[in-house]
C-alpha cells in the first residue's frame, strides 16, 4: 500500500486529509511542522507528499527545496494564493502540482492518483541496467546512448540529463532541478548553463535522427521528456 505523507500544522485539517487518503486506499503519515516533515523524510520514504505552505519552523518552501535536494518524491503543495507568478514560483521550485485553498475532495483525490502513476516506473526501465523511450536508449553501465542502435557521443553532463529525464518521463524539471541534481551544487539562478547542456543534448539528438523530438520545453517551468 502507497504511503503519503501530509505536512500540515492544523491538527483538524490534517487529521481530516489522513482520514479522506485513507479511506481512498492509501496509508498516511502525519507531521505538524516543517522540521518534523525533513526529519521524517530523511528517515523514511513516501509514494507521495501533501504539503501546506503555511508551517511552523521550517516553511513550506523551506521543505519543498529541501526535500528535491533529498528525493523526487512527488508533491503536491496546498496554498491559499491563486496568483500566476505563486504558481510558477512553486513549479519552478519543484513542486509537481498545487491546489488552492478551499479544495474539492474529490479533485485531491484525483491528482494524488495522477501523481502516484506518475510516479511508477515506466515498463521502458523494466530492462536491468537499461531505461528506453521511443526509440532512444540508454545503458547505466557503459554510460552510453543510441538511437536505433546509433551511438551518441555526449558529455558527462549531457548524459546525466538524459538519464534523469528518462528515469521520469512524465515529470517537468526546473533548471533548478536539473542543475542541484546533475552538477551538485546549489543553483543560483543562472539559466545558461543549464540552456546551454540542454542545446547541446538536442542537437545531438536530432542529428541522428532530425525527425523526432525528445525533449520538450515546459515554457515558465523547464524540461520534459516529449510524449
Amino acid at each position: 500500500m502507497q504511503k503519503i505523507l501530509i505536512v500540515e500544522d492544523d491538527a483538524h485539517i490534517n487529521n481530516m486529509l489522513c482520514e479522506l487518503l485513507g479511506l481512498g486506499g492509501y496509508t498516511t503519515s502525519a507531521a505538524y511542522s516543517g522540521t518534523e516533515a525533513l526529519l521524517m523524510l530523511s528517515q523514511e520514504s513516501y509514494a507521495l507528499v501533501v504539503l501546506d505552505l503555511m508551517l511552523p519552523g521550517k516553511t513550506g518552501d523551506e521543505v519543498l527545496q529541501e526535500t528535491r535536494a533529498l528525493c523526487d518524491t512527488p508533491i503536491i503543495v496546498i496554498t491559499a494564493k491563486a496568483d500566476k507568478e505563486t504558481t510558477v514560483k512553486l513549479l519552478q521550485m519543484g513542486a509537481d502540482d498545487y491546489l488552492v485553498k478551499p479544495f474539492d475532495n474529490n479533485e485531491l483525490l484525483a491528482r494524488v492518483a495522477v501523481q502516484l502513476r506518475r510516479g511508477t516506473p515506466s515498463s521502458s526501465a523494466s530492462t536491468p541496467g537499461k531505461l528506453s523511450f521511443k526509440n532512444l536508449t540508454i545503458d547505466l553501465e557503459g554510460h552510453d546512448a543510441y538511437i536505433n542502435g546509433s551511438k551518441l557521443n555526449l558529455s558527462k553532463r549531457e548524459f546525466e540529463l538524459l538519464h534523469l529525464m528518462m528515469a521520469h518521463p512524465q515529470k517537468v524539471f526546473t533548471k533548478n532541478n536539473l542543475y542541484e541534481s546533475c552538477w551538485g551544487g546549489e543553483f543560483f539562478g543562472d539559466d545558461n548553463t543549464v540552456n546551454v547542456h540542454i542545446s547541446r543534448l538536442r542537437t545531438k539528438l536530432s542529428t541522428i535522427n532530425p525527425t523526432q523530438e525528445y525533449i520538450q520545453t515546459v515554457w515558465g517551468v523547464g524540461f520534459k521528456m516529449k510524449e
